[in-house]
């Protein structure tokens, strides 16, 4: 197998890593993605499954993944090409290889004004009508909603935001080609017909209960704050709610009655303050609208202090006027070019950094 441009090397890996695999993302910002391929079939990586990886990899042809990918109408992206989401760097060393998009939408601009809506599978009554209701006032505010397929809050979500004519995204554990649940086959459909339908496994992959926590964080990274609609106190909606903090993106949960188990997560994520109580969608839509200005959870520091020592590097190393290119940006910084990519992500997704057509600069300063 001879895999010479990055891009390739992605896809490449995206078949042989499992979804989230940390200890290969490092690897990847360390040795690039060609070379990381070429020490996966050699066995030299150093990591504990590497074997497991080069016997994925071994069956692995890159025209042939193509071709699947156009069978089943879906297109592939990687972090190099135009429609690839930046604020989804934000994961660092578990950003996605690659991700399958099926839908005539650019993921890019959807994701610039989303919000991830997730909740209980097991939902009530209460919790289904407000996520599809909220959903539809959502959409039509031209808000993108963002979820997960499953049964509950994510369909009423989904089906809010369709019933309303917007645009919806639909982020799965398995690959695009393969509904889950079958039962959602048909509005999988529809979702790719007015959204996305999107995943980071191949297609043809099978759904796993890692890789449905996997997913979780993606939902959390493409969305400019996620909602929380219903939710046990253990849940993999907390996990996503987690996933969102973890970022430093707004989490934002609907309280219910104080004799529901169904609310009873976001009660807790409410007390604690990790999470931004909401009563009603005309202040979930100011607060959206509010972009930064969306008020801190409890204990939060300012912003800059949040971050960590590679943003904060990143961004000291960013011109007072004008924007800079990659390779400039690198230099400055002193850090890998992967290094800088995950940095910025970051950054641009807390609205730090600016990205134009010549690199990234800083945001205006606000008038007086």
């Amino acid at each position: 197998m001879d895999i010479v441009s990055e891009r390739d090397a992605l896809i490449a890996l995206a078949h042989c890593v499992e979804p989230g695999d940390a200890a290969a993302g490092r690897l990847l910002a360390r040795q690039g993605a060609v070379e990381l391929v070429r020490r996966i079939t050699d066995g030299h990586t150093g990591l504990r499954h590497g074997d497991g990886l080069a016997a994925r990899l071994a069956g692995f042809d890159v025209h042939e993944a193509a071709e699947r990918a156009d069978r089943c109408g879906a297109r592939i992206i990687t972090r190099g090409d135009r429609e690839w989401p930046t604020q989804i760097n934000a994961l660092g060393d578990q950003t996605p290889l690659a991700l399958w998009v099926t839908g005539a939408a650019d993921l890019r601009l959807l994701a610039l004004r989303s919000l991830a809506v997730v909740g209980a599978r097991a939902c009530t009554a209460y919790g289904e009508e407000v996520a599809r209701s909220w959903s539809a006032d959502l959409a039509s505010a031209q808000w993108c909603v963002l979820s997960g397929a499953a049964y509950g809050i994510d369909a009423a979500a989904h089906r809010g935001a369709l019933a309303a004519d917007g645009t919806t995204v639909a982020v799965l554990a398995g690959g695009v080609d393969v509904p889950y649940p079958r039962a959602h086959t048909a509005l999988l459909a529809q979702i790719a017909d007015q959204g996305l339908v999107i995943s980071e496994t191949p297609p043809g992959e099978s759904v796993r209960r890692q890789r449905f926590l996997s997913r979780n964080r993606i939902i959390a990274a493409l969305g400019r704050a996620t909602l929380v609609i219903e939710a046990a106190v253990r849940s993999g909606t907390a996990s996503t709610a987690h996933a969102a903090a973890a970022m430093n993106r707004p989490v934002l949960a609907v309280p219910g009655p104080v004799t529901s188990a169904a609310s009873a997560g976001c009660h807790r994520m409410i007390s604690d303050g990790d999470a931004i109580l909401v009563g009603d969608v005309s202040e979930l839509l100011d607060l959206l609208d509010l972009g930064s200005g969306l008020p801190p959870r409890a204990g939060d520091r300012t912003a800059r202090d949040a971050l960590g020592a590679r943003e904060r590097v990143v961004l000291d190393a960013l011109p007072a006027r004008g924007a800079i290119g990659l390779d400039a940006l690198v230099r400055s910084a002193g850090l890998g070019a992967g290094d800088v990519m995950a940095a910025v992500g970051v950054l641009g997704a807390q609205g730090l950094v600016v990205e134009e057509a010549g690199g990234w600069r800083l945001p205006p300063r606000p008038r007086a």
